[in-house]
């Protein structure tokens, strides 16, 4: 059977992310990994927190705090946030650990050896304001591709292209807003990706289940030509460059980042070859639009390059961007809701379910707190909420709290399971194609057929004139309430457990067949889903 290796992008150290970082990547990833679990594969599921680059030093020193101390505090932190939300990763690492010093420095000398790194004297950004050269993360302006004004000196969001500071019209610093910017002679290393544009070429040919946003990124990139990549920085925080008349750099932080993913599986398993260098594993990668090409073309070139037996991946599955209200979320600018704020807001539920029903998989989603709060009153509290209150509650009152001896199937109940076998099919389809909307498109569907049998069978009305068909009825309706918190469970796994602990159930794939035993005791929940109103959202 086919082992799944998962990946979420790495969220940046530098403080609490907001619910875009969530919903682009991190959740995703859980998604599918619980329903991999789900179906029996074994999976490993890797996260981490990406900790090296200026923004890592600037924080900390806003902070106080020595850099590896503040990037310590934060991992922590966060590591804290996504459990709170349910993330099962099989390790949540740390790119600033040794195993991964260990791992870049050693795919480093491989790409060195094997000709593909080169030393280039270039003109760095130098701010005299600030005292020190400047990141291209920390060099800002124009860009003059597409316009955008907010461009850094590494990428523009707006329309991707890979920049370096000199590219940007009217450069400044990030860090002051100073305009004073000089370009200084400094001596760099290059990752020499235009040597490797043929073998990528070849390996992204072989790509044909990538999304189309993810295969449009990738062509756009190639068709205009690679350019080797500066993969060393002027910084005192990163991974040390093993290479003599080098030692005062360390590597740029999309060097390392990705090798962290490998890192994480070496401190994870001591088995971490298995995954990495193995035929049976099909390896998958969730990450928001703006760290395709990083994905899609630098770190698969950084492991051709480096000829060791490291696994590439199979699937990037990219999304689009989540908006606020009409705008960006914005960290520096803590605009939006931040994944520390939503969970003390609302249930982690309530934000996994309506970022997943909602996910940008083909456009932008803009995020509303009434279209929130719709969302998650309707489809958690009127739908699944309902339908496990009126039938653990009925089967609690008028069967004494336990599952029903049923009698023999009428027509009605015949239909719903040709129907619920449709669906779950129909859901398993959507899940293996990572098709997320549309999988909890189904999960809805599946809620709403359980609500309408109870409604057409009507046992609180059988049980006045023929207790028997109530009795079948009522068996029906847990079965029901097992399906849907099974087929819920990637989603809202909070939620289906509380239920499936209820009715006595194990976390499964569901199949329309009747595993319920007579007799079994049952529990009914708290409500599981009490209506949320925007006011818990905008604080006075």
């Amino acid at each position: 059977m086919t082992r799944f290796l998962i990946t979420s992008a790495l969220p940046y150290v530098n403080g609490v992310k907001h619910l875009g970082n969530l919903a682009g990547s991190l959740l995703p990833a859980d998604i599918h990994a619980r329903f991999r679990r789900q179906t029996g594969h074994e999976v490993l599921f890797l996260c981490g927190t990406d900790e090296h680059g200026t923004p890592a030093e600037l924080a900390a020193q806003a902070a106080g705090l020595p850099v590896a101390d503040y990037c310590a505090r934060q991992h922590t932190v966060q590591a804290v946030i996504y459990r709170g939300f349910g993330l099962s990763f099989d390790h949540f690492s740390r790119t600033s650990g040794e195993a991964n010093r260990r791992l870049t420095q050693e795919i480093f000398l491989a790409l060195d050896t094997a000709g593909f790194i080169e030393p280039k004297t270039i003109r760095q950004a130098y701010s005299p304001t600030d005292g020190r050269f400047l990141p291209d993360r920390y060099v800002v302006g124009t860009c003059p591709h597409c316009g955008n004004t907010g461009a850094r000196g590494d990428q523009c969001e707006a329309c991707t292209h890979l920049l370096d500071p000199g590219d940007l019209v009217t450069p400044c610093s990030a860090i002051s807003g100073a305009t004073d910017i000089e370009f200084r002679e400094t001596r760099h290393l290059f990752l020499k990706l235009s040597a490797l544009e043929g073998r990528l070429r070849e390996w992204l040919a072989t790509r044909r289940d990538w999304p189309a946003l993810v295969q449009s990124i990738a062509r756009k990139w190639l068709d205009e030509g690679l350019r080797d990549r500066c993969i060393t920085r002027d910084l005192e925080w990163g991974v040390p460059v093993p290479k003599p008349g080098f030692e005062d750099k360390v590597f740029y932080v999309w060097f390392d980042a990705p090798i962290g993913y490998i890192a994480a599986a070496l401190e994870a398993s001591a088995d971490w070859r298995a995954w990495w260098q193995a035929d049976d594993v099909r390896y998958l990668q969730f990450l928001a639009k703006d760290n395709v090409p990083f994905h899609a073309i630098s770190f698969p070139a950084t492991l051709l390059g480096s000829g060791l037996p490291f696994k590439l991946v199979d699937v990037i599955k990219g999304f689009n961007w989540l908006t606020f209200e009409g705008g960006k979320f914005s960290t520096s600018g803590r605009r939006g809701i931040f994944t520390d704020t939503a969970l003390d807001a609302c249930p982690a539920d309530c934000w996994r379910w309506w970022l997943a029903a909602n996910a940008p998989e083909s456009s932008d989603t803009d995020f509303t707190v009434e279209r929130f709060v719709d969302g998650v009153n309707k489809d958690l509290g009127d739908v699944f909420g309902n339908l496990v209150n009126r039938c653990l509650s009925f089967a609690a009152t008028r069967f004494d709290a336990t599952v029903p001896q049923p009698g023999k199937p009428g027509p009605l109940e015949r239909q719903l399971a040709i129907d619920l076998d449709a669906h779950l099919a129909n859901l398993r389809a959507h899940h293996e194609a990572l098709a997320f909307r549309k999988a909890a498109e189904e999960v809805r569907a599946i809620w709403k057929l359980a609500n309408a049998y109870l409604s057409e069978a009507a046992p609180w009305t059988a049980i006045k004139t023929d207790k028997a068909r109530a009795a079948t009825v009522v068996h029906t309706g847990l079965n029901l309430v097992r399906i849907a918190a099974l087929a819920a469970w990637p989603f809202i796994p909070f939620a289906a457990e509380e239920v499936l602990d209820c009715i006595g159930e194990p976390v499964a794939w569901p199949t329309s067949a009747d595993t319920l035993p007579a007799g079994r005791r049952l529990r009914v929940p708290p409500v599981l889903f009490p209506k949320i109103s925007a006011a818990c959202l905008r604080p006075a």
